[in-house]
């Protein structure tokens, strides 16, 4: 057997059971009384684990000085169970271990009590006050135990859920089914939400470097070839400096702010976005700032043949050529038909030289630019194409 127990006599156990009754209900009526988080009415499940946790403890506690084997299963059960209720009434393990400390210390009063009468020696008072907390701490570390699982299930559970509500944001799954989901999920069904479309995590991360936590309210999609994020109401997360660490050096691209139904749809722009970058970016694109770049991405067979229509006087021009003059109509439509002056402070060149230009693009594109549709279809087609040339 071992312990503490070996040293009291096998037949004290007969006088400590007959003081368990009492002593339960002793124990139960301190507890009740000094632990605020246990004073409520004990009925239901959360009454019946309390006088079941004491009662079989106290029974324990006889059986191991009877000279009876180590908690089994049974015993085992039901000082878990106290650990999980804890968890399921939202609580930490702080009430629960006053709880002990405080059952362990009148469990003690009343069976020095009888172990005086019993005429024990001092020795074995000593023996009995061990026995007592060895068997508590028994106790409460079965209860961490049920405390850690249950929180390890629950973590699974919600998991679980979340990925399924994750899989039916980005399915387009009809707003009840949203709504349940969400529930299960303990995830507030927001408004709005915004895709994150990330660039694949290095294969090999340096131990220096652990990937960054992301926040709770998040749902992710990082195991699968076109890692992925979803933020609810985008615009509180987006000043999370949390969320920020996490997307730093990720390539990040923060879609359309779009309702839950189309969560689908800010993940395909965010991921347009992306592949228009020539380059993984260090800080998260935002798509808003970008919309107008984002329309010409969704459609880009259509926006060829306007750039071959409209930009086709262009066309007889040197490559050097080209790219000036279309830099200069750009910077022309986008000053809002500016003046020599304006369009040279936005290329950084001399006005004299941005009215040559002008000139010369007068002469090629004559009474066309005229037209506000042609003027649209123009600027459509020259950021579409638009190259970083020397001015």
């Amino acid at each position: 057997m071992g312990g503490p127990w070996e040293g009291l006599p096998r037949d004290f156990s007969a006088e400590l059971r007959a003081e368990q009754q009492s002593l339960a209900t002793e124990i139960i009526r301190e507890i009740r009384s000094a632990v605020p988080e246990f004073s409520r009415p004990l009925s239901g499940k959360f009454g019946t684990g309390i006088q079941q946790g004491v009662e079989t403890a106290l029974a324990e506690f006889t059986d191991r000085v009877a000279g009876l084997p180590a908690p089994g299963p049974r015993q085992l059960r039901v000082y878990r169970s106290l650990g999980r209720g804890e968890l399921s009434e939202g609580r930490s393990l702080d009430a629960l271990q006053a709880a002990f400390r405080l059952g362990a210390r009148i469990a003690w009063r009343r069976y020095a009590r009888v172990a005086r009468r019993r005429g024990l020696a001092a020795e074995q008072l000593v023996t009995l006050a061990e026995a007592v907390f060895a068997h508590i701490d028994e106790v409460a570390a079965a209860s961490v135990q049920g405390y850690v699982d249950a929180r390890t299930d629950r973590a699974g559970a919600l998991g679980r859920a979340r990925h399924r509500l994750h899989d039916l944001l980005l399915a387009g799954a009809d707003p009840a089914e949203l709504a349940a989901a969400a529930r299960l999920a303990d995830w507030p069904l927001p408004a709005q939400v915004a895709a994150v479309s990330l660039d694949p995590g290095p294969a090999h991360r340096q131990p220096s470097a652990p990937p960054a936590r992301l926040p709770e309210y998040v749902l992710a999609g990082l195991d699968v070839p076109q890692p992925h994020l979803l933020l609810p109401d985008p615009a509180a997360p987006l000043a999370d400096p949390q969320l920020a660490a996490a997307l730093h050096g990720r390539g990040a691209v923060i879609g359309p702010a779009v309702p839950p139904a189309l969560a689908a749809q800010s993940l395909r722009w965010a991921r347009l976005v992306r592949a228009s970058l020539p380059e993984p970016p260090q800080r998260p694109v935002d798509c808003r700032e970008r919309y107008a770049d984002l329309l010409l991405l969704t459609d880009p067979a259509l926006v060829r043949l306007i750039a071959e229509r409209r930009l086709a006087p262009l066309a007889p021009l040197t490559p050097k050529q080209r790219d000036r003059l279309a830099a200069t109509l750009l910077a022309w439509l986008q000053t809002g038909r500016g003046t020599a002056p304006e369009v040279a402070a936005r290329l950084g060149i001399h006005p004299q030289t941005a009215r040559q230009r002008l000139h010369r693009v007068h002469q090629l594109f004559g009474p066309a630019l005229a037209s506000p549709d042609t003027r649209l279809e123009l600027e459509i087609a020259l950021r579409a194409t638009a190259t970083t040339t020397t001015p």
